[in-house]
């Protein structure tokens, strides 16, 4: 490669870069937003029990757990417990880009964390089976962590360290009662913001550009991002017959607060900026159907949509935008993705404990400009119930292959995901 190719190269790439993560003079004027979770970013609920049967669990909903799935399901809770969950997950990303197709990168990412916790109190009133359940809940993951150095030619190194960590949770407050025998319906009441931890998340860039000719210049962005919010999650449950259950989930779209800070150094100087923007969140819903085969066996089966069209980023001041694509929300393509699910629980019934087996497979697609991305994973699960302990531990993998396109398109931007997540939990009946 001669030198003025390598220039021109790697002059393309750091233009591009800087337009994604705002590295421009348009930072002083404000910027395209891209979010990009690590974790799966449907609304998918909690638990270790749940996860075991690969995510099918809205006709199931049994424990303090359906305030997340299906706070119909609420109302099968004879005693009052507590639970909490605590999760695990380890992400590797090995990604390409068409302008530089002979070099891959390899990055991963390892987290620990508390996916749920409840506290939930049956009782009868009107003659009526009701509960109420306080609940605390991890729902979006932002860890990442890309570390890659590219060689433009002629002496152009370009070094770049793009780190992004924090979460999004909510804390609930649940509402279930019977209206027949065999129907029951119920309400989550959510609140996005700072709880037990911050409800933000945080991104950090840093390139280091060196060449024998210009010497080494740093370009350095550091933002934050508070988010609060409102919404609901409404759900029922009806008993079909003995074998057969029907649940449904219907989760409100709802407009969050985000306060971003930002941060933007070079050998210019440093520029500070504040805005107060807003983030539309889709509506989700979802429907299970569960087959209690005998008390020993059940077979459950879910599907899942989420109206990612509706998923807006509004800048303070700005153009709003869609954050898969960073395209003004007028011209993206971006379409509702559906998931299905579908799960199985073999309970081992001895005199004093039970120890349940579960497993689950699952397609789960991400949201992307033009179609989703497509992912796929299985689950497996056990645990042991006895006396008023349960215990249960729970294992998920989820991959998705030439996916993600929309973070990076203009630079052919690829990349293989592998997930691995462990998650916990202890629930204790009084």
């Amino acid at each position: 490669m001669d030198k003025l190719t390598g220039t021109i190269r790697l002059v393309l790439i750091l233009f591009l870069f800087s337009t994604l993560f705002h590295l421009d003079t348009a930072f002083c004027a404000g910027s395209i937003r891209k979010l990009e979770t690590a974790s799966s970013p449907n609304p998918v609920g909690s638990g270790a029990r749940a996860l075991g049967m690969g995510g099918a669990f809205i006709a199931i909903a049994d424990d303090a757990t359906a305030a997340s799935w299906n706070p119909g399901g609420l109302t099968q809770l004879d005693t009052p417990e507590i639970s909490f969950a605590l999760g695990y997950q380890q992400r590797s990303e090995s990604f390409s880009l068409a302008v530089l197709s002979e070099s891959t990168f390899d990055n991963s990412v390892d987290t620990y964390h508390l996916n749920y916790l409840s506290v939930a109190y049956p009782f009868e009133f009107l003659n009526r089976n009701m509960i109420v359940s306080l609940n605390y809940q991890r729902l979006y993951d932002f860890n990442r962590n890309w570390i890659f150095e590219v060689d433009g030619g002629a002496g152009l190194i370009h070094n770049v360290n793009y780190e992004a960590d924090g979460a999004l949770y909510a804390v609930g407050l649940a509402y279930s009662t019977m209206i027949t025998l065999d129907l029951s319906v119920g309400v989550t009441l959510n609140y996005w913001g700072d709880f037990i931890r911050e409800n933000q998340w945080t991104q950090t860039l840093n390139e280091i550009i060196s060449n024998p000719f210009i010497g080494t210049l740093t370009n350095t962005l550091d933002e934050e991002f508070d988010f609060e919010g409102w919404n609901a999650n409404l759900g029922f449950l009806w008993s079909i017959s003995s074998h057969w259950t029907l649940g449904g989930v219907f989760k409100l779209p709802f407009s969050a607060r985000v306060d971003r800070r930002a941060i933007y150094s070079n050998i210019l100087g440093i520029v500070r900026k504040s805005t107060k923007d807003r983030l539309d969140m889709p509506m989700a819903y979802g429907l299970g159907l569960a087959w209690r085969i005998s008390d020993a066996l059940t077979v459950s089966a879910d599907v899942y949509r989420t109206h990612w069209q509706d998923f807006i980023y509004r800048p303070e001041n700005d153009i709003s935008t869609s954050p898969v694509s960073g395209k003004p929300a007028s011209e993206s393509d971006i379409e509702a993705t559906t998931w299905f699910r579908l799960g199985a629980e073999y309970l081992y019934i001895g005199e004093k404990f039970v120890v349940p087996i579960r497993g689950g497979i699952f397609y789960d697609p991400a949201p992307a400009e033009g179609s989703p991305d497509e992912y796929y994973g299985f689950c497996l699960g056990s645990g042991i119930a006895y006396k008023r302990y349960i215990w249960d531990i729970s294992y998920q993998f989820r991959y998705g292959d030439d996916v993600g396109g929309s973070m990076l398109s203009d630079l052919g931007f690829s990349q293989d995901v592998r997930e691995h997540t462990i998650v916990t939990s202890l629930i204790i009946h009084f």
